[in-house]
């Protein structure tokens, strides 16, 4: 007997069952931004550890919230481009103002993991602006979390 309560279960999982579309994919980053530094997460933990950079996170203020590197500032990118090395800036919403004036500070970007297209864009954007001492966490606030390392 085939009931209206089946049929929603069959529907639900059906949609459950589809392949993602390509608006739920994203691709991996690059694994470099010309000009800038990419940072292991060991790297980046023993320059927290000397006090010689600032961080900036890159995720939502949301994420943030439940967790991001000790000393962190969160900057929230907003994207809209695509995930793409040619991404269009002009989509998104980055204030480089919150970045130090002083561009030869030591600064390190990061958001969610290899996944993290914020964090890439704003380590482009760094560069572009002029800032000479970029680095960039590729593995995010994920590989940090998952070596354990301490979150405020």
């Amino acid at each position: 007997m085939f009931t209206k309560l089946t049929g929603y279960l069959l529907a639900i999982l059906a949609l459950a069952m589809a392949p993602a579309t390509a608006a739920d994919y994203k691709p991996d980053t690059p694994t470099s931004v010309e000009g800038a530094t990419v940072l292991t997460v060991d790297q980046t933990k023993a320059l927290l550890d000397k006090k010689t950079a600032t961080f900036f996170d890159m995720r939502n203020p949301l994420n943030f919230g439940k967790g991001h590197v000790p000393g962190a500032t969160l900057i929230a990118y907003r994207e809209k481009s695509a995930f793409a090395p040619d991404f269009d800036v002009a989509q998104d919403s980055f204030d480089l103002a919150k970045l130090p004036a002083d561009k030869s500070t030591m600064i390190i970007l990061y958001s969610d993991g290899p996944k993290g297209w914020k964090s890439y864009k704003a380590t482009v954007l760094a560069v572009k602006a002029g800032y000479t001492k970029v680095f960039w966490m590729r593995d995010g606030f994920a590989g940090w979390t998952t070596r354990g390392l301490p979150i405020e």
